[in-house]
């Protein structure tokens, strides 16, 4: 049992886009990720992930709508639904998620795309 501090592990993050992994429990993965700009239209098909809003605000875009977060706010999103991050400014972001999930779904872009299981 390890105690994890997200403002120092947040510190360690200088990438945008790249989540890292800080804890695991019950086959789920917590991520820490920093937003900035727009992410590709993507989705999961079998999986759900929650995002909530750490440090800034962004929103998540979907196709009939948008949602926006403040610090302290998540919103899960259902496994199929198109949806994109967009964050005008730098936002801190935990990630909750199943194992070895590819943060674009099935798109596979350079930019975007990160490694799976990365860990900080």
């Amino acid at each position: 049992m390890i105690k994890v501090n997200l403002c120092e592990k947040f510190a360690l993050i200088d990438e945008h886009w790249r989540p890292k992994i800080v804890g695991e429990l019950n086959g789920q993965e917590i991520k820490l990720v920093k937003f900035r700009g727009e992410f590709p239209w993507h989705h999961h098909e079998n999986e759900d992930e929650m995002f909530m809003a750490c440090k800034g605000s962004f929103r998540l875009e979907f196709r009939d709508r948008t949602v926006e977060l403040e610090e302290g706010e998540f919103v899960i999103v259902p496994r199929g639904v198109e949806h994109r991050p967009v964050a005008d400014e730098e936002v801190e972001v935990l990630l909750f998620e199943p194992k070895n999930l590819m943060n674009t779904g099935k798109v596979v872009d350079e930019k975007y795309t990160a490694p799976v299981g990365e860990k900080i």
